[in-house]
């Protein structure tokens, strides 16, 4: 224990979950304190540039469905980094693998022969395993070079993103285009359905869904996942046990890949129906998630909400931009600002602090 005044700090070995769930809302209510500055920086009285978000995004069906739509590939990404980082693997890689599974279920729209009710199934199958190699190469140069996770993961966004622009302005280049860097859009077959009046492809959203419940059970019911949470709270005790460390990040990268490359999938597939820009793709998707997965504190079932609240900020841009006359970036400004205040207060979790009865251990400075 440390006293200083009135004040006194105990550290706490575990963090509750009450200390967790305030800590997280103190940042939130932080970033949203900090960008009240910044509205009033922009000439708009922050209130009023809260009730015009909520209004238009919470307040109709338009603004609820575009929530949706953003938050279907934030979740999707965000329980796969979950996994990645209850493992202690910084996948910062997921925009990537996101772009790998886009770039695989458009290869397999536009150049296989299958029939219309194989298409879809086969896009997603294509995207999954796109998404889980190429998250699989930095777990192979972590386990037998020893290279750094985070900037290989981080580097091979690059690479993909290059490799996507290649293809659109080359060999996939469409022809029916007029000079558009795009492929030729998708057969019919291999379009999403839609919930009907908006861009929402539920079978993706769906799937969102159901991998944060399967990977809860996996992390909680199987000896696969004690492998995993092994491995990340104590890897010399996860080695005394004969867990082997290569098996455990190629697993948790597959699925972790695999898991973003679906998001991939759902984005071609569900909106633009070809494959284009990857800043067209993805408005950072991959990038935020790693704050949807900060924030969801290990849980994937925490992740659903977390990915909730990042498409509601991802729709209050539309809202800036159209409505406020702000540029779209505010949006990372904001993300941004979470993460700050995520990591500013993260101590907190893991002290308690009370006040002392008057002349009880009170003194002028930090003591123990």
């Amino acid at each position: 224990m440390r006293r200083l005044g009135p004040l006194a700090f105990e550290r706490r070995l575990t963090p509750s979950r009450p200390a967790v769930l305030g800590v997280s809302l103190l940042a939130i209510l932080a970033a949203l304190g900090t960008m009240s500055i910044i509205f009033a920086a922009y000439g708009v009285p922050p209130l009023r540039a809260y009730a015009v978000i909520i209004k238009g995004t919470l307040g109709t069906r338009f603004g609820l469905m575009e929530v949706l739509r953003r938050t279907i590939p934030l979740l999707l990404c965000g329980v796969g980094l979950v996994l990645a980082f209850r493992s202690k693997f910084w996948n910062i890689g997921a925009e990537g693998q996101l772009l790998a599974g886009a770039v695989a279920a458009a290869g397999v729209a536009l150049f296989t022969d299958l029939p219309p009710p194989l298409l879809l199934p086969a896009m997603f199958g294509a995207g999954f395993l796109a998404g889980a190699i190429w998250g699989m190469v930095p777990a192979l140069l972590k386990v037998r070079l020893g290279v750094n996770d985070v900037i290989s993961t981080l580097m091979l966004n690059y690479v993909m993103i290059y490799i996507v622009e290649w293809l659109i302005h080359g060999p996939w280049k469409g022809p029916t285009m007029r000079g558009f860097a795009y492929t030729d859009t998708f057969p019919r077959a291999a379009w999403l359905p839609l919930i009907p009046r908006s861009m929402v492809h539920w079978p993706t959203l769906a799937v969102g869904v159901g991998a944060a419940i399967l990977v809860a059970l996996l992390l909680s019911r199987t000896r696969l996942g004690y492998e995993l949470r092994v491995s990340g709270e104590s890897p010399d005790a996860a080695h005394y046990a004969g867990i082997s460390f290569l098996k455990v990040s190629l697993v948790v990268m597959f699925l972790s890949g695999g898991l973003a490359g679906l998001a991939g999938v759902g984005e071609v597939a569900g909106i633009h129906h070809k494959l284009l820009p990857p800043i067209q793709i993805s408005l950072g998707y991959g990038y935020t998630a790693i704050i949807v997965a900060w924030l969801a504190r290990g849980s994937p079932l925490a992740a659903v909400v977390t990915a909730l609240l990042f498409g509601f900020i991802f729709a209050a841009g539309d809202e800036m931009k159209v409505t406020l006359q702000m540029p779209f970036q505010v949006v990372g400004v904001f993300s941004g600002l979470i993460l700050f205040f995520l990591i500013g207060v993260e101590l907190l979790m893991y002290w308690r602090v009370r006040f002392l009865p008057k002349g009880e251990g009170w003194t002028g400075k930090a003591g123990s």
